[in-house]
């Protein structure tokens, strides 16, 4: 998804979210701005990040949506069905905001539901000074954190080493009361804090729809080391500087050479036609460019072991969809 010229949208940024159908993108401008006075701005909510107790990948979409000027939200769900934008909570979606002149980090944050702090962690920022009109936010679907279990560790001290809520915890991971966890696990603590950053990342899930053979391995060689975490995620362990392909065609929605990047390191979304998205993290470099157009197995980067790796791996998402690797 290519960010949105600044000249077709001329009303302003409010502290509202609306939602933009995807013809707009190949209509004239004339048709787009007709369409345009058709939106009612008072009715369609800001963007939210809650904690929701049944984040199936399927429900809501995972669209990784481009902001500028106005915050863009898919009109069309993975299935193709239109999504309710009314009352479906952006658990899954991630979306670059564009700064814009007088924006402050804390509006940005309050506009999307999340803390500061979310924000400055996923874009490697030491301040909420440090932004300027122009820069690009990856803005994370909820405030909080991702661990990774470690040997000796239980799910109560960990909620406590974040000052989270076990009950928050417990419900946000679809977990029962008295559930333990085990070394490998990621848990999802919502509005936990911690002084390094770390990954912030939509919940545990391989649920959508099934597309078998839209999707080709991104890398040849390697193996598993890590099923389905995260958002329909696994990991490849992989040497650094393996070549990486995209798994299927489309748009390069996020390219990010360097940087902690929430976690993800050097990283790639890439938005695909059936409106899918897959994302490439921890890539020692990048090869494509945002808003290009990228084939089915062309080259767009090298593995690498970048952000929040513990090992030279390719961590491999699909958004909207089953991973099938």
């Amino acid at each position: 998804m290519l960010v949105a010229s600044a000249a077709l949208f001329t009303f302003p940024l409010g502290a509202q979210a609306f939602s933009f159908m995807a013809p707009f993108r190949s209509a004239p401008v004339a048709e787009a701005e007709e369409r345009m006075s058709r939106i009612h701005l008072s009715s369609t909510p800001a963007l939210t990040a809650a904690v929701h107790t049944d984040p199936n990948p399927v429900k809501g979409g995972g669209d990784i949506t481009v902001v500028d000027d106005v915050a863009l939200l898919a009109e069309d769900g993975p299935q193709g069905t239109l999504a309710d934008i009314d009352g479906t909570p952006a658990s899954t979606r991630i979306s670059l905001y564009v700064v814009r002149r007088g924006d402050t980090l804390s509006g940005i944050a309050r506009m999307f539901g999340v803390t500061t702090n979310t924000v400055l962690w996923a874009n490697d920022l030491k301040s909420a000074r440090d932004i300027r009109p122009g820069d690009q936010l990856v803005i994370l679907p909820i405030s909080g954190i991702r661990h990774t279990v470690e040997k000796g560790e239980t799910l109560q001290g960990i909620v406590k080493k974040y000052k989270g809520d076990i009950a928050e915890v417990l419900a946000y991971n679809g977990w029962e009361s008295g559930a333990t966890v085990s070394v490998g696990d990621e848990i999802i603590i919502p509005n936990g804090v911690e002084n390094r950053p770390q990954v912030t990342s939509p919940v545990r899930g391989g649920g959508g729809p099934e597309l078998a053979g839209y999707f080709m391995r991104p890398i040849v060689g390697g193996r598993r080391t890590q099923g389905i975490h995260g958002y329909n995620a696994v990991d490849i362990a992989i040497p650094v500087g393996t070549p990486v392909v995209a798994s299927a065609p489309g748009t390069v929605t996020v390219a990010r050479s360097s940087g902690w990047n929430g976690g993800y390191g050097s990283y790639i979304v890439i938005s695909h036609p059936n409106g899918t998205q897959t994302v490439y993290g921890h890539l020692s470099s990048v090869s494509i460019g945002q808003g290009q157009q990228v084939s089915q197995g062309q080259l767009i980067g090298y593995s690498g072991n970048t952000g929040r790796s513990t090992g030279a791996h390719l961590h491999f998402e699909v958004r909207g969809a089953r991973n099938p690797f």
